[in-house]
């Protein structure tokens, strides 16, 4: 049974701007992808205040847009992809398609249309429980996608080997 596709978006948000800075997401197999992510000029505030974020390590480390893109119509092609449905993921990716005039290879819907057994809050108050558990960063959207892949593999959605 092919293991569901997850995603994660760690984000920067700031009075001026809201951009991804580093994504994760599952491969059918149940292994996972992580990348940093070169920001677009355009998503970048005038002032470039930007908080705390090293905007020299994600221009230095980041994964240029277009090559992001491509690893994504790769990987989940005419999926659904779930989400923890408490970032704006989809206005994230959207935002990573429309930088080069694409669009998104794969839907994105909540893990509460995967896992319907549960609410919302249920759900969350789970994957919090997980990633305590595990002793995970929640910031990091490796372990957000670890989180969900654990959820989805203790409701029977797929076999671990």
């Amino acid at each position: 049974m092919p293991v569901p596709s997850f995603l994660d978006i760690e984000y920067c948000l700031t009075d001026d701007a809201l951009f991804p800075v580093a994504m994760a997401w599952s491969l059918q197999d149940g292994q996972m992808k992580t990348v940093i992510i070169a920001p677009a000029e355009e998503w970048l505030p005038e002032d470039g205040d930007l908080g705390d974020l090293d905007l020299h390590y994600l221009a230095e480390q980041g994964v240029p847009l277009i090559e992001l893109i491509h690893e994504l119509h790769q990987d989940l092609p005419d999926k659904t992809v779930y989400v923890d449905g408490l970032d704006p993921d989809e206005i994230l990716v959207d935002m990573i398609f429309s930088a080069l005039n694409q669009e998104a290879p794969f839907e994105i819907a909540p893990i509460s249309e995967l896992i319907t057994g549960a609410s919302s809050e249920e759900l969350e108050d789970r994957r919090r429980q997980l990633l305590f558990e595990e002793s995970l960063e929640p910031q990091l959207p490796e372990n957000g996608v670890y989180a969900l892949l654990l959820m989805a593999q203790g409701e029977g959605l797929f076999d671990a080997d």
